[in-house]
């Protein structure tokens, strides 16, 4: 039941609606059980003055030479008397059932049950179109074998009736009274109860936008508090974020800044005067190469960017990542061969049982691609040592598990650079390979973005150089039954 019908919930109204609600569905309730209280208070002593009539009636009631007499004499009749408000009547019977003297219309008692000699019974009935309240009494015969008189006395209720009124008047008003106060009680109650989210509030709309410390959970109430500590924690995730967009943005432009630097020195270099064709030429090429250093890192920043920015179940549909693979190693084979690099796949074929899994075609051919770009980046081949790099897909399709990998003959990662590879523009110290450092966090975030797991080691342990390898995991409920 809802007192207040709001579009939007309000924590207020819910507690509001659900004090006054069973508030108002008790005042019927206690009507009517006041009622009833007061009918049985109302009752009592005119029972009790019934009960002494009879009683005091039935000391009149004689048996004589086996017949029942009944004489009433002028002082018995002033206990009958009749007020201005209740009529009172009487009723005897004898132990035939013949009427000795008063009204023979009292409502006889139930025949449901065996008369009780001694005991009087008081019932409700009506009498000549009026409701009556009549106490019966069965007397004793002389002997056991003799039935039982009746003698029955019988009164209007008018009386009882004020008294029940007037009873329910001074119980009830109070409470009419008392409702709206009560009422009101609880509204400067909730009022006060709800003012620390107010507080909140307010200690929040007062802060600069700048400002990420975390709220004073000792100045709230204690059921207030996990809200708060939510909040806290939110913030704590917002200025992680914010300063590593920050961090981010910077790395971005100092790595954006070498080659744009470098395109304007040989731009330079290229104007100045006296220079012959040859080295216009090589001004020429430099700048063609800072443009593609610039263009590539930009391209990995939009990659990283996207890949960061799509949520988990974008996109996803079933995909054959042996097939998505072997795309990628066909599309890098001619880079490959220009640093003359043995690249191939050996895995999975496409198609193949357990290679299918749920995700996005896109990012999963670029997380393929920039491991393939890192290979070839960092894996040198000569004459001697020609570098090799290998892809591959392994299914378990029982263990619903599917395996990425990208092994390579170069010199390797050591083990306390493993983490930090996977940092935007961390660049292991000593390698002059081109490349952005962006590569390895976009596979990661991509692997994140699809449950997956990424795990470097080295590919061949105990030769020199080791190589290595990384391994993209699948499983659950990213890979496909």
């Amino acid at each position: 039941m809802k007192l207040f019908q709001r579009a939007q919930r309000s924590l207020f109204g819910e507690i509001l609606d659900w004090m006054l609600t069973p508030l108002l569905l008790l005042v019927p309730v206690s009507i009517g059980v006041t009622w009833l209280v007061a009918q049985g208070i109302a009752n009592a002593p005119f029972d009790r003055a019934l009960e002494y009539n009879v009683q005091t009636l039935a000391r009149l009631v004689t048996v004589q030479q086996g017949q029942t007499q009944f004489v009433l004499p002028q002082p018995a009749r002033e206990i009958l008397r009749a007020d201005g408000a209740d009529r009172v009547y009487y009723q005897v019977l004898d132990s035939h059932g013949a009427l000795l003297s008063g009204e023979p219309d009292v409502p006889h008692p139930s025949t449901d049950e065996p008369p009780v000699p001694g005991v009087v019974l008081l019932r409700n009935g009506e009498m000549r179109g009026k409701s009556v309240r009549v106490a019966s009494l069965w007397l004793a015969g002389p002997d056991s074998d003799t039935e039982p008189a009746l003698l029955q006395v019988a009164e209007t209720r008018e009386k009882q009736s004020v008294l029940a009124t007037e009873i329910i008047k001074g119980v009830l008003l109070p409470q009419f009274a008392i409702l709206p106060l009560a009422v009101l009680l609880i509204w400067l109650a909730l009022v006060r109860g709800i003012k620390p989210l107010s507080v909140v509030e307010a200690r929040i709309r007062e802060r600069r936008p700048g400002d990420l410390s975390p709220l004073d959970e000792s100045s709230v109430p204690l059921e207030v508090v996990p809200l708060v500590s939510s909040v806290n924690e939110l913030l704590d995730k917002l200025n992680d974020s914010i300063h590593t967009q920050k961090r981010f943005l910077a790395d971005a432009a100092h790595q954006l800044k070498t080659p744009l630097a470098g395109l304007r020195m040989q731009a330079d270099l290229a104007q100045r005067e006296g220079a012959n064709a040859d080295e216009l030429k090589q001004s020429l090429k430099q700048i063609g190469r800072a443009s593609v250093r610039a263009t590539h890192t930009v391209n990995q920043l939009l990659s990283l960017a996207r890949a960061e920015s799509t949520g988990a179940g974008t996109g996803r549909q079933p995909c054959d990542l042996a097939r998505l693979t072997i795309e990628v190693v066909r599309e890098a084979v001619p880079r490959a061969i220009e640093k003359r690099i043995d690249l191939g796949y050996d895995g999975a074929e496409a198609g193949a049982p357990g290679v299918v899994i749920e995700g996005n075609q896109t990012l999963l051919k670029e997380l393929v691609r920039n491991l393939l770009d890192n290979a070839i980046n960092y894996t040198p081949s000569t004459a001697e040592h020609p570098g090799v790099i290998t892809a591959r897909v392994l299914a378990d399709p029982f263990g619903h598990v599917v395996l990425l990998q990208v092994e390579d003959n170069g010199p390797g990662i050591a083990e306390a650079d493993r983490e930090l590879v996977f940092e935007p523009f961390y660049r292991v110290l000593g390698n002059e390979a081109d490349g952005s450092g962006l590569g390895l966090p976009i596979v990661r975030e991509i692997a994140n973005q699809h449950h997956a797991q990424v795990k470097l080691e080295d590919a061949h342990p105990g030769r020199q150089p080791p190589g290595a390898r990384f391994t993209v995991r699948f499983e659950g409920e990213a890979a496909a039954p």
